[in-house]
């Protein structure tokens, strides 16, 4: 096919890789399915050498689907969800857990164990918090690396590099220990505006041996996303990927980060002139959601992450939103209705998927906006793993009211929709509240591609929603950076406005709908409250107990 650049994309369930021209489009996919491990204690955990493994199978696959050959293949590039993996001195796999199964040696970004670590450093308000939205997440990795140096002494002293997941793909891929200023700014508290980390802080919050040998295990060459790494593909990484050695590999992103980069540059057809990144929002939407804006100046926005310099467009600040259940809580609620069973039976009959068949159910032949109405008795606040933005409450739990015994499993979807909006424009509001602008929300992620969920979205925001033209929006993020690296494009934003584009738009908002949401959303405010008030009632009940 001639020129190629290849994206891979590890989420929380597979790997996927995605072979691309230089103009950004799409060849071929292929994903791989990955392990994962849950115990009680909010542990979540994957193996770095299976994540590796389905990388290769993908990586494999696409190419064999597109006919490409290796000398083809001009630059790749990695995103993966900002996961922990920690490794021992010959690059071995360290157990992270009571298991002391060293193969499960990647504390997944979900984990939830160092919710304890992450309020004591808040208690602490160290000034590097400022940088993370004023409260850091148990999500984040400085409360995690806390946990392990108090639970897991042992592999704690033993480990010899702790890497954000994305970090370690290009370490297994080129054998360099460079980090990407994108992971270790936005989930390691590295200051990159200073080009440092503070010392002040590991020593104040209980990790004075990372600071004590200068950050070795952490990261001390750092690169902007984009930047060729090493000498690109070893050998042992060329053969088991089917490339050639010396394949150029970039400087990786998060996941989200990634879909960021294939979104908010992305050119409207007919449009002329430089893209306007600063009105724009990248939604991307997956097991999580990830909410993100791009400043010229930094942005303190309560309760948002950031703002980072450099973590996604090189020289422009970056503040991150986020919800922790996003596709998951969505699927949670409806394959708890005793109906789903029946649900799927009458998908696969179809060939849809089951949430597609509960859409074309909820929208009927009336106008799409509209099938919003489904649930005006339902309301849900779907914050079954907390509130990551912009109340920073990862203690909040899912409210359901209104449900019924007869509740059809297709307004229990629609309800799931509204409250996910509703979660989004609490975001956006505090971004506005601190002077971003916001204008257009470009969306991607699985459930971007559905029309129902950018309706509801552009009629509870007001914002215009915009979808990518491309359907693989993260993994051509992450070809970007690929194209980048191997001298396609001379630049990151170059590379952006060459290869990405805007395919859709969403239609207008009429004004009885605003009215609706207007209403629902009070009701989901109030549901936070009611979720407030009944966790600390029965803290004093427990209290009296204990």
């Amino acid at each position: 096919m001639g020129t190629a650049v290849i994206g891979i994309d590890v989420g929380t369930g597979s790997a996927r890789a995605g072979v691309f021209d230089e103009t950004g489009t799409l060849v071929a996919t292929a994903k791989h399915p990955i392990r994962m491990w849950r115990e009680a204690g909010d542990i979540v955990e994957q193996s770095s050498n299976d994540i590796w493994a389905a990388c290769c199978a993908s990586v494999r696959a696409a190419m064999a689907e597109a006919g490409v050959a290796p000398e083809d293949v001009k630059g790749i590039g990695f995103d993966a969800t900002c996961s922990m993996a920690v490794l021992g001195r010959e690059g071995e796999p360290l157990a992270v857990s009571a298991s002391g199964d060293a193969e499960r040696n990647v504390i997944v970004w979900m984990d939830h164990r160092a919710l304890q670590e992450a309020r004591e450093i808040n208690a602490k308000k160290h000034a590097v918090l400022d940088y993370v939205g004023g409260i850091i997440s148990p999500e984040m990795q400085t409360p995690k690396l806390l946990w392990l140096s108090r639970h897991m002494p042992e592999t704690f002293a033993a480990a010899a590099y702790f890497f954000d997941l994305a970090d370690f793909l290009t370490w297994r891929a080129t054998g360099a220990t460079t980090r990407s200023s994108c992971t270790i700014t936005c989930k390691w508290t590295y200051l990159a505006h200073e080009s440092r980390w503070d010392d002040d802080y590991f020593r104040g919050i209980g990790l004075e041996a990372l600071a004590g040998e200068g950050h070795a295990r952490i990261g001390t060459e750092i690169a902007s996303p984009g930047t060729p790494i090493g000498g690109g593909l070893d050998a042992r990484a060329a053969q088991e990927l089917g490339l050639r050695e010396g394949t150029p590999v970039a400087a990786s992103l998060i996941d989200a980060h990634a879909g960021g980069v294939a979104t908010v540059g992305a050119r409207i057809e007919g449009e002329t002139g430089d893209v306007d990144v600063f009105g724009r929002l990248a939604y991307i939407m997956g097991t999580s959601a990830c909410i993100m804006a791009t400043t010229r100046e930094p942005k303190f926005v309560p309760g948002v992450w950031g703002p980072y310099y450099s973590a996604m467009v090189p020289d422009l600040w970056l503040n991150e939103g986020g919800q922790s259940a996003a596709g998951v809580g969505i699927d949670h609620l409806v394959q708890s209705h005793r109906r789903y069973p029946q649900v799927v039976a009458e998908a696969e009959a179809a060939g849809v998927d089951p949430l597609e068949l509960l859409e074309r159910r909820a929208v009927g032949s009336g106008a799409l906006g509209e099938a919003a109405l489904l649930a005006r008795g339902l309301h849900v606040l779907p914050e079954f793993m907390g509130n990551r933005s912009p109340h920073a409450d990862p203690g909040a739990r899912a409210v359901v009211a209104g449900l019924d015994l007869d509740t059809e499993p297709e307004r229990v979807f629609v309800a799931a929709l509204c409250g996910l909006a509703y979660g989004l424009a609490d975001v956006v509001d505090a971004m506005r509240a601190q002077g971003i602008a916001c204008d257009t929300l470009v969306m991607s992620g699985g459930a971007s591609r559905s029309d129902l969920v950018r309706q509801i979205i552009a009629d509870v925001t007001g914002l215009k929603v915009a979808l990518p033209q491309t359907a693989e929006p993260v993994l051509l993020g992450a070809a970007v950076l690929g194209a980048v690296a191997g001298g396609l494009h001379p630049t990151l934003p170059r590379a952006m406005e060459a290869m990405t584009r805007i395919g859709r738009l969403s239609a207008p908002t009429p004004p009885k709908l605003q009215a609706f949401h207007r209403a629902k959303r009070e009701v989901y405010a109030r549901m936070r409250r009611l979720d407030l008030d009944a966790r600390a009632l029965m803290a004093q009940g427990l209290e009296a107990v204990d």
